[in-house]
């Protein structure tokens, strides 16, 4: 599905490294569109320049590299960029053909995908949005606008309890509540209070009048 789609010239393009297409990449350049995706290890490459990485930051490695697909008549010009991951504690190296941005923009890039990737994944989870009820434009849209609406009031539930919430309980118990009458914000502080007995509602035994039968 992503071959089939045209950007327009300046679109920055993230992808999974799965993604290894050197036809792709060479039309992706031609169309004046830029990629970002992760390196894989068995791609075969020539330096052609090295880079000072900037100093003070994770980058470990900045060079320019030329690919020769293999019985192909052409070329890629690219660059490969070698950040230290503090959280895995590993090297990552990412591969583009944007030539002038900087390292650590090229490396930022590629994290604002795993964001993205986060916050569908919480869509499917969360909100148990796994399937669609339709497949035109329009269904889609309104499917993932509905489920937007819900992740905005929830966040903002989230960001108002005093109470030391993760989101997924947050959303699970508060799925409970729906048949519950009672006040929301205080049960956001304090959720483990019973909820309160309307008016009038008491816990009597009933009696039953067969007279009339």
């Amino acid at each position: 599905m992503g071959r089939s789609l045209r950007f327009e010239p300046g679109t920055i393009v993230a992808m999974d490294k799965g993604y290894v297409d050197f036809k792709w990449w060479k039309q992706l350049t031609e169309d004046g569109v830029y990629f970002v995706t992760r390196f894989k290890q068995d791609l075969k490459y020539a330096i052609t320049a090295e880079r000072e990485p900037p100093k003070n930051s994770p980058v470990r490695r900045d060079v320019d590299i030329r690919i020769t697909p293999y019985r192909q008549d052409f070329e890629l010009n690219l660059r490969l960029v070698t950040v230290w991951d503090e959280e895995k504690e590993e090297e990552i190296t990412f591969l583009t053909n944007h030539l002038k941005f900087g390292a650590t923009t090229i490396a930022r890039i590629y994290k604002e995908r795993w964001q993205i990737e986060l916050f569908f994944k919480s869509l499917k989870q969360l909100l148990r949005v796994k399937t669609f009820v339709g497949t035109s434009a329009n269904a889609l849209k309104t499917q993932l606008w509905t489920a937007l609406i819900a992740v905005l009031l929830l966040k903002y539930l989230h960001l108002k309890s005093t109470f030391n919430w993760s989101f997924s309980n947050l959303v699970a118990l508060l799925r409970q509540q729906l048949f519950v009458y009672r006040d929301l914000f205080p049960w956001l502080n304090d959720p483990y209070q019973a909820p309160p007995v309307p008016a009038g509602v008491h816990d009597v035994n009933l009696t039953l009048d067969f007279q009339g039968f």
